[in-house]
């Protein structure tokens, strides 16, 4: 027999018409009996198809967006507004609108994610990351509501829609070139560890260092947050090793501004003295002092190619699991030069 809307409303406490109401999002209804409402929605199994033709309800025309965990902290990285850009310029083109949703801590992520979900205040949804053991999407999983992730998924990729970049090969090309320049001791400055981008950039640096036949060096890497004041920290940290490297592969434009501050602030000069070569090539990596050398991923691609995926499967009632990769491409410029260059500097 199946679950009704009655037998959700009796476990809650609650009349019939407040499940429904809950259910279609409205904001009269007080976040305590939201969360019993779901509460009892989750233990009897009981939830709307949203995928099903004959719903009564009409499409929201509206894509939602699930930031990391903190969306203050993710605006102060580029990477975000311009991954945003890309979404909102395909969305536009096809009537949809918008909607940001976040949360200070994992409870509060996914509480905003079952309000978006189940209140049906959008068709579909894109999440602006890829983390390892994420709540969130396991529960657009189990919910098999319509989602695409913008990053490789940490588990079950072939179960998920998403859009990426090749972040190993990335990874691996950014590290090659600093070994090209003849550069032995290279340090690693990356984002936390539970996101996949770090380990898929980390295994890259790894890669292209096994294929020199130079040894791996733990010391040599340092995870911090995608900031610069992480970037700034993880300098510090690198310089204090008993040999210091000679050049750095940063996971992220924004780290790369503090990891450069730092060096500044130790009487170290880019690329004289250390080389830094970063991933993501925000605009301001090309006005820096000197201009940084990093990879560009096409952020806005990111995001338009997202939003086309989930289009098409709100559409077509049908996920594209075939992975969508975004190319990149290595920009050299200023801040990386020949360990030659820096050995001459240093016996002068």
């Amino acid at each position: 027999m199946s679950v009704t809307i009655r037998d959700v409303a009796k476990l809650a406490g609650v009349a019939p018409s407040t499940v429904s109401r809950v259910i279609a999002g409205s904001d009269r209804i007080s976040q305590a009996t939201k969360e019993r409402v779901y509460e009892a929605m989750e233990k009897l199994g009981y939830h709307p198809n949203y995928n099903a033709r004959s719903l009564a309800v009409k499409s929201t025309r509206s894509i939602g967006i699930i930031m990391p965990r903190s969306t203050e902290q993710a605006f102060l990285n580029p990477f975000f507004p311009e991954v945003l850009r890309g979404i909102s310029v395909r969305a536009n083109e096809k009537g949809y609108a918008l909607f940001l949703s976040t949360g200070k801590n994992e409870e509060e992520q996914k509480q905003a994610v079952m309000d978006m979900v189940q209140g049906r205040r959008v068709d579909g949804v894109i999440v602006l990351y890829s983390r390892f053991d994420d709540p969130v999407v396991d529960y657009l999983m189990n919910k098999n509501f319509p989602f695409v992730m913008v990053g490789k998924p940490a588990h079950h990729a072939s179960k998920i829609s998403y859009v990426d970049n090749d972040n190993i090969l990335a990874g691996k090309e950014i590290t090659q070139h600093l070994i090209d320049l003849g550069h032995q001791r290279i340090g690693f400055v990356g984002g936390s560890r539970q996101f996949v981008v770090t380990m898929d950039r980390l295994a890259g640096y790894q890669e292209a260092l096994s294929e020199a036949g130079i040894a791996y060096d733990a010391h040599l890497v340092i995870e911090q947050d995608f900031l610069p004041e992480g970037g700034y920290q993880g300098m510090k940290q690198l310089m204090q090793v008993e040999n210091p490297p000679t050049a750095l592969v940063v996971v992220d434009d924004m780290m790369a501004l503090g990891v450069i501050s730092a060096l500044d602030e130790l009487g170290l000069s880019v690329p004289e003295d250390v080389s830094v070569a970063s991933i993501n090539d925000f605009y301001i990596s090309r006005v820096l002092t000197p201009a940084l050398t990093t990879v560009n991923i096409n952020i806005f691609q990111l995001g338009y190619q997202a939003t086309d995926k989930l289009l098409y499967w709100l559409e077509n009632e049908e996920a594209d699991l075939s992975p969508t990769i975004v190319g990149h491409e290595l920009r050299i410029r200023h801040s990386t030069a020949p360990v030659a260059a820096l050995n001459k500097g240093l016996s002068e």
